[in-house]
């Protein structure tokens, strides 16, 4: 037999034979008029078990290609060409196929694990309920003053709430911008997939930090790009290695989370961003700022960004409502200069023929309203509490098996597991304990670190979590 399996793939076995039988009866190598080799020839002939010889007939003959009769061998279906019924599409090859990559198995896991009521959360990068401004946000829908449109609104959104972002960025953020120059999102999620298959081509090399949100995003790799990582510690990303980085890989776009960094929690001072800012306007090169957190300082003090100092247009920033709001409103912006937000705009027509009028005017009379202000402040203490909170945890329940910085905002903490334990068991464990987090490996290139969220539980949950992840670490040493 000429065909052999590739035990280097990340394709599972019997899915590579079920893939060599199906393009054979194609092609005519296995002739219709003739039996199939069983299962315990094709098992000796390729060095496998039986029983994966067994998996991939199943698996074929889910698929309506073959037959197996016992006692009379395995054939070719006789309604393959659908000359009795229809043939099953094999599914499993169009899955496969698709350019758009899925999640990386560890992040299905995590979701699945996140879906179950008795598992204590600290994975998820939103808000508990208890947080949300259900009270106000009831009293607006409960109001007769809708202002929407129950028809297609404009194409970037609704005018109104870009108007109000408008204002918005300008007193808590310092962004000058105006409505024409804003696109409504649904999430920041969805801004960064428009700026990416919009805006790049498969093979431009960006670069983004590592560790980071982004490292865990397969939109980049679906897209084709190059990928390179800007290194971030203790004093976050270093300006010098991004011009090294340029002049090797002439790099085409630069994503930053500048503010409360998602996972380390840290924040780039003012003089690295001016430096970003000269980098990307001596080179030419865009910067995607995205900005979910820079309103949660603890210590009250405002958290420059870059968008805020950016006088030539080089910057397209990012932000939304769902981690200061309610992840559900599925409110996001990207403002950038009128030409870009146009070709996006236009993207994100052919995709879902603009944004929920609905949520929109929901956002809209919240931030126009005097309680936003009052719900940031509240949001800020309850968060600083249950920061506060996962640091006393930690020092109590793990003391010197970990390293962290105390973050000064966002929702995250970053830590350093001081244990040379493999990370994947280390999460099994956790899970079987009752507590969910998200291991380190998922965020960056370097292994040993845990990043636990501290704004899906409340300071109880939390402290009981890190005690069970305590218990887990501790079993596997």
């Amino acid at each position: 037999m000429a065909w052999s399996i590739d035990r280097k793939s990340k394709k599972p076995i019997y899915k590579q034979i079920a893939d060599y039988i199906e393009n054979g009866i194609a092609d005519g190598t296995f002739p219709s008029d003739k039996k199939l080799p069983s299962e315990r020839f094709l098992a000796k002939e390729l060095n496998v078990n039986r029983s994966t010889v067994v998996a991939a007939y199943d698996e074929l003959e889910s698929n309506g290609l073959i037959q197996q009769d016992r006692g009379s061998g395995t054939t070719i279906s006789k309604d393959i060409w659908g000359i009795t019924k229809k043939r099953i599409p094999s599914w499993n090859g169009y899955i496969e196929a698709g350019s758009f990559l899925p999640n990386l198995p560890v992040a299905q896991r995590i979701r699945k694990e996140m879906e179950k009521q008795k598992m204590i959360n600290l994975a998820s990068g939103e808000l508990s309920e208890d947080l949300f401004p259900i009270k106000v946000l009831r009293e607006i829908t409960n109001t007769q003053s809708f202002i929407g449109r129950l028809g297609y609104d404009h194409p970037q959104g609704s005018e109104a709430l870009r108007i109000s972002i408008t204002k918005h960025v300008k007193e808590f953020r310092n962004i000058k911008t105006s409505p024409s120059s804003i696109l409504i999102t649904s999430g920041a999620q969805q801004a960064l997939h428009l700026i990416v298959q919009c805006l790049l081509r498969p093979g431009d090399s960006v670069v983004i930090e590592d560790p980071s949100y982004h490292y865990s995003l397969p939109i980049f790799k679906s897209a084709g790009l190059k990928i390179f990582y800007l290194s971030v510690g203790n004093k976050r990303v270093n300006p010098s290695e991004l011009l090294e980085l340029h002049k090797k890989h002439r790099i085409k776009m630069i994503f930053l989370n500048p503010a409360f960094q998602n996972p380390t929690g840290d924040s780039l001072r003012r003089d690295q961003l001016k430096a970003i800012l000269e980098i990307s306007s001596e080179n030419g090169i865009p910067v995607v700022e995205d900005d979910p957190y820079s309103l949660t300082s603890f210590n009250g003090k405002e958290v420059p960004t870059l968008k805020s100092m950016d006088n030539n247009g080089n910057v397209l920033y990012i932000s939304s409502l769902s981690k200061i709001v309610a992840s559900g409103l599925r409110i996001g912006w990207i403002i950038g200069p009128i030409s870009v937000i146009e070709r996006l705009s236009d993207a994100k027509q052919q995709v879902d023929f603009g944004h929920s009028s609905y949520t929109q005017w929901i956002a809209n009379d919240f931030l126009e309203s005097k309680h936003f202000d009052s719900h940031i402040k509240n949001l800020i203490r309850e968060l600083e509490k249950r920061r506060n909170q996962i640091v006393s945890s930690l020092d109590y329940f793990l003391d010197d098996q970990v390293e962290f910085n105390i973050p000064q905002g966002g929702i995250h903490i970053w830590c350093k597991i001081n244990s040379n334990i493999d990370e994947i068991k280390l999460l099994e464990q956790s899970i079987s304990q009752g507590v969910i987090y998200v291991p380190g490996s998922m965020m960056g290139s370097k292994k040993l670190f845990a990043r636990f969220t501290f704004a899906r539980e409340q300071e109880d949950a939390i402290n009981e979590g890190i005690r069970r992840f305590s218990n887990a670490l501790n079993s596997l040493k």
